[in-house]
């Protein structure tokens, strides 16, 4: 799933592939904001971790659950 993260005062945005579920996601960064936690913590689909400070969050946009592709690419 791709989750997209918009900066404060910064043109691009943070975009990535994670493995993490929609809830999961929502999940951390609302604890983050509600805990007033320094910063929020994410995962992508490698196994990196992507951390953004909360003070400088605009929006947080979270994909759909990938489903299975349909089509003649290659697996």
């Amino acid at each position: 799933m791709e989750v997209r993260i918009g900066i404060r005062d910064v043109g691009r945005e943070v975009t990535f592939e994670s493995a993490q579920t929609p809830e999961a996601v929502r999940q951390a960064v609302t604890e983050a904001l509600t805990t007033q936690a320094p910063v929020v913590e994410l995962q992508d689909d490698k196994g990196r971790t992507v951390i953004v400070p909360t003070t400088t969050l605009a929006y947080v946009e979270i994909g759909a659950q990938d489903k299975g592709r349909v089509g003649f690419g290659s697996h």
